[in-house]
């Protein structure tokens, strides 16, 4: 089971790294299953990402404070309001995908926006 948790853990990092450039994949669940699995598999890993200087902090903000940076806030919606708009009119075919881009973007705000905003 142990190397099951590290295999998952080290997948759901890779993941979690691609989504602070991509803006549909979410970062921080990645991030927080990766600490999780790492817990269970690997101290060293878990040790490393907790103190790492970008990764740590959006673990540890979400766990302590249960909320975003104001500045993640503005560069996720953003990214994802223009990559799904670019989507839904630039390469959708059919009109049912275009609203369907469209539905996953107000989803997906509605989501991040719902988290209080972590002031510094």
């Amino acid at each position: 089971m142990r190397l099951i948790f590290l295999v998952s853990g080290l997948v759901s990092l890779a993941l979690g790294i691609v989504g602070i450039f991509l803006p549909v994949l979410p970062t921080t669940p990645f991030l927080l299953l990766s600490a999780s699995l790492f817990l269970r598999s690997s101290e060293k890993l878990y040790r490393w990402l907790m103190d790492h200087p970008q990764l740590g902090s959006y673990i540890r903000n979400f766990r302590e404070h249960k909320a975003l940076p104001l500045r993640v806030k503005i560069i996720s919606v953003s990214l994802l309001w223009l990559t799904l708009l670019y989507c839904a009119f630039g390469v959708a075919e059919h009109w049912a995908l275009s609203i369907l881009f469209l539905t996953v973007a107000a989803g997906v705000t509605a989501y991040l926006l719902n988290f209080k905003t972590l002031r510094d």
